[in-house]
């Protein structure tokens, strides 16, 4: 189990003495992909890590008036390696506060076996809709939006646009079934209809293919929009421009929403953007934000309780009173039903920022950004 980084104290000789530490953990867990067929987005090597170190930083710009402190420590776990083991490692130095990047079945079994213990989990890097619903725990928050809530902040801005018939293809991996699941439940709540929908069955590599199958696989049909299901991208971004009619593409490539991206530079953004540039060398991407997002929860916990305890930070990021500044125009909260952060969606091309959801003319009693996601009344979610 490689250590990938350090307890990193950020304060140094009698100001560190009189501060008070917290110490945050990172638990990363490597997954297993297929080859990618293109080396464009090759995944940085830091990534997720990148964003805590610099949330670490920007928590000790705040805690230096406050005399605390903040520190990061990092595991990394192989694929096949035991995350239970990596947080019982981290648990036994004092560490109550865990920032998670591990799929779903992962992240439930660090959760059942922390249920007794006074520790609080972030999910960073799981979507799956279930651990929002029937799979959800009460020590867990969710910083990372569900499929659902993508589903639907990219539905809202379909209906907007009066693109009501959609063409829906859905890639052979479990993940793209879940993210078509989430598709068909938005198309369904937001008044618009699936008048087709096709499995891609032509193999992972259409680099070669394209040209002569997407024309043929997309003539049989009368849409607005071709709405794509291939999370890992096998296939989704050869259907641009092969279409048998002029189409936009959408979902998981083409316009496709996500919480994060490089040309979104609004409501202080651009500050953020830039200091990440400056110290990483690249550009924040979706995972940098959420375990910054993460981090600067708790460090919003300990700074507005003027405390380190972990009781007091908990309470307060529970509370009505919490909100965190996440540069997206709007104060982020946690549904207290299912424990989501509320948050904008960013609806973007490659280099372009087109829209941001919740929609405008998409009213909720509590909050717009209730309309994106699972809601109370439809949550199976039942905290024990």
């Amino acid at each position: 189990m490689p250590i990938t980084g350090g307890l990193m104290p950020m304060m140094a000789g009698t100001a560190a003495a009189e501060s008070e530490e917290v110490a945050i953990a990172y638990i990363s867990q490597i997954v297993e992909r297929p080859p990618k067929l293109s080396n464009l987005d090759i995944p940085p090597e830091d990534e997720g890590l990148a964003g805590g170190l610099l949330s670490i930083k920007d928590n000790n710009t705040t805690g230096r008036f406050m005399k605390q402190a903040y520190a990061l420590k990092h595991l990394e776990v192989p694929a096949d390696g035991d995350v239970v083991a990596a947080f019982d490692t981290l648990r036994a130095e004092g560490l109550q506060h865990f920032v998670l990047n591990v799929p779903a079945d992962a992240l439930l079994k660090m959760a059942d076996h922390a249920k007794d213990q006074d520790v609080l989990l972030f999910n960073a890097g799981a979507r799956d809709d279930r651990l929002r619903g029937a799979d959800c725990r009460a020590n867990v928050l969710h910083i990372i939006p569900s499929r659902a809530m993508l589903a639907d902040a990219l539905a809202q801005f379909l209906a907007w646009k009066r693109w009501r018939n959609w063409f829906l293809v859905v890639g052979r991996r479990d993940s793209d079934a879940r993210f078509a699941k989430a598709i068909r439940r938005s198309a369904k709540r937001f008044g618009t209809k699936i008048v087709a929908e096709k499995n891609w069955d032509y193999g992972p590599d259409a680099r070669r293919t394209a040209q002569a199958e997407v024309p043929a696989f997309t003539q049989d049909a009368d849409y607005d929009v071709l709405v794509v299901a291939d999370e890992i991208g096998e296939f989704g971004e050869y259907l641009a421009y092969r279409t048998w009619d002029p189409r936009p593409i959408v979902g998981t490539q083409g316009l496709t929403p996500t919480t994060w991206h490089r040309t979104h530079e609004q409501w202080g953004a651009a500050q953020l953007q830039s200091r990440f540039l400056k110290t990483n060398g690249r550009f924040m991407a979706p995972l940098d934000y959420h375990v910054w997002a993460a981090i600067r929860t708790i460090g919003e916990g300990a700074t507005r309780t003027q405390s380190t305890a972990f009781a007091d930070i908990e309470g307060y990021i529970r509370s009505p009173d919490f909100e965190l500044a996440g540069f997206k125009g709007q104060k982020l909260t946690f549904r207290t039903w299912n424990g989501q952060l509320r948050q904008p969606i960013l609806l973007t091309a490659a280099r372009a920022l087109v829209s941001t959801s919740p929609q405008q003319g998409f009213l909720h009693e509590r909050s717009l950004l209730d309309t994106m996601g699972l809601d109370e009344p439809e949550s199976e979610c039942r905290f024990e």
